[in-house]
This record gives structure tokens, sequence and C-alpha cells, in this order.
């Protein structure tokens, strides 16, 4: 007598009544990322997109903030092409950003490889970022008073070493360049970090192949770190140079733009115009300007660099 096997049939999964596969998934993920977005999306158009068209409306019109804003067309656009002070303004800050970013990249690209050579040490890379985490003002006001022509420690020193005391920030020649390096001293931690995350990316076998191939360290950097580094070091040029084009807050509490419009680059020059003079009309119109030759600095970064593409694959 021969007995057949039970049969074991498969549990059917239903979905509770009213509920859909897809409703568990698509559709609820769908609205609960949607309300996750939302406070940002808001922030977004509310501190961002709407101030900017605004201040595009401002542009064309002449408005002291006590009255009516009054259209005016292109005349602050007129006014700001035959303006010497909006031209020396934009000099300034190219030098400033030419001076900040040559140095930054530099001093950071340099640290991130001793770390990624030397040591991965947490504790170096939190010593490191340290001075980021100093705010702008206070990094500023501490090297103003460090740097004081009469009583500052660095021109003490500078005196007992024999040499003559210099005027850091009262100088024409001396003013740009030291707020340059107060700049690339609060801001090369974090950049090293970021080139560091870059270098972490590269594969290590690509240098043991070439020190197995008798390759130097200046010729597996040249031939291996920088070409492999390039996505990284561009968007962190991008970022840098943005963020030079907005320096203010280290040049208000030092040299308010002086000696003799040194300093004065453009972000100081459009909050002059706004706050001290109330023309926000002509303020609004420097800004655009600014806006628009931020875009076009990074565009001819973004291909030169070639940011958006990577050696690795």
């Amino acid at each position: 007598m021969t007995t057949s096997a039970p049969r074991i049939r498969a549990a059917r999964i239903e979905a509770p009544p009213g509920k859909t596969r897809r409703g568990w998934t698509g559709g609820d993920d769908s609205r609960l990322a949607f309300l996750f977005v939302l406070p940002a999306a808001i922030g977004l158009l509310a501190f961002y997109f709407w101030p900017l068209l605004r201040g595009m409306w401002l542009s064309f019109t002449s408005w002291d903030l006590l009255s009516a804003a009054e259209f005016i067309g292109f005349d602050n656009y007129t006014r700001m092409f035959a303006d010497p002070v909006f031209w020396n303004a934009i000099r300034v800050t190219l030098v400033f950003v030419v001076l900040n970013i040559g140095i930054q990249t530099v001093v950071a690209l340099t640290l991130a490889v001793l770390m990624q050579r030397l040591t991965q040490s947490t504790l170096v890379r939190s010593l490191i970022l340290t001075p980021y985490l100093v705010s702008n003002v206070v990094a500023a006001l501490v090297f103003f008073w460090i740097l004081d022509f009469q009583l500052g420690i660095g021109n003490q020193v500078l005196e007992w070493m024999g040499l003559d005391r210099i005027g850091f920030f009262t100088s024409e020649s001396w003013a740009i360049l030291t707020v340059a390096l107060v700049n690339v001293w609060r801001h090369m931690g974090y950049t090293a970090l970021l080139i560091f995350a870059g270098l972490q990316a590269i594969p290590s076998n690509l240098y043991e192949a070439a020190r197995v191939d008798g390759a130097s360290e200046v010729r597996m950097f040249s031939s291996i770190t920088m070409p492999l580094l390039r996505p990284i070091l561009g968007l962190v040029l991008i970022i840098s140079v943005i963020g030079s084009f907005q320096v203010f807050d280290t040049i208000s509490v030092t040299t308010g733009g002086g000696p003799i419009n040194a300093t004065r680059v453009l972000q100081v020059y459009i909050y002059d115009n706004a706050f001290a003079q109330f023309d926000f009309g002509y303020a609004s119109a420097l800004s655009v300007a600014m806006l628009a030759i931020l875009m076009i600095v990074t565009f001819i970064q973004y291909r030169i660099t070639r940011a958006g593409q990577t050696d690795l694959n």
C-alpha cells in the first residue's frame, strides 16, 4: 500500500482590504518624501528665489526704502558701467580671489597629501579642521589685534628681529594680502578635508603598482593623484571661488574697505550703497552684476576642470 506525500500549498499573502501592493511602495513613499522635502522647498522659495526675483526687479528702480520704488529702466546699469568705484571693486575682488584660492588650494592640497601619506588619525583631522570652527568675525578680530601696527604682538616680533613694523591692515600694498591670508587660515582645514576625501577614493593598488614599477612619489603625484583628483579639486575650486566673491565680514570688521578702497570688494561696495547710502536700486544692480559674474566664472571653471567627469573606471 502506497501513500502519497502530502501536498503543501504555498501561502498567498494578500494585501489588506483597500490597499494594493503599489500603495505600500510607490504612492505612500512618494507622499512621505514630498512631506520631508516640503519645508526645504518652502525655505528655498522664500529665502532664495523670491529675493532673487525681487532684487532683479529693484535693479530697474530707484528706491531708498522710505518711499515707493520708482521704475527707471536701465539707468542703474548705465551708472554702474560708468562708475570707477565699481570697476575698482571688481579689480580688488579678483585680486582677493586669486590670492585666496591660489594660496588656499596649495596649502590644503599639501595638508591632504600629508594626511594620506603620513597619518590618517582622527585627532589630526580634528586639529586641522579647528580654525574652520571659529567664526569669520572672531578670526578677523584676533588677527586684527595680533597684527596691529602699534600694539600687535606680530609687529613687536618683527621689531625684535630688527625689521620695520608693517601696517598689515593699514597699508594699501599689504591690506588685501593680509585679508586673504586670514581667510586662508580659517578655510584651509575644511578645504584639506574635502581634498582628503577625494584622495581616499583613489584605489591604493594603483600606487602599489606604480611603486613596483619604480615610480617616485613625485611621479605618482603627477601621474596618478592629480588626474584622479581632478573632479574633487574642480568642485572644491568652484565652491571656494563662489565663497571668495562673497567675502564681507572679514573686511567689514578690519579695514572697512580701506585704506583708500584698497580692500573695497564688490560685496562691501554693495553693502555701502544699500545700508549706508540707502540706494537699494543701485545696490540691487550691483548684486545682479555679481550674480552674472559668478555664473560666468563657475561655467568656465566647470568646463575647464571637467568636474562632472572622472578618470576612474
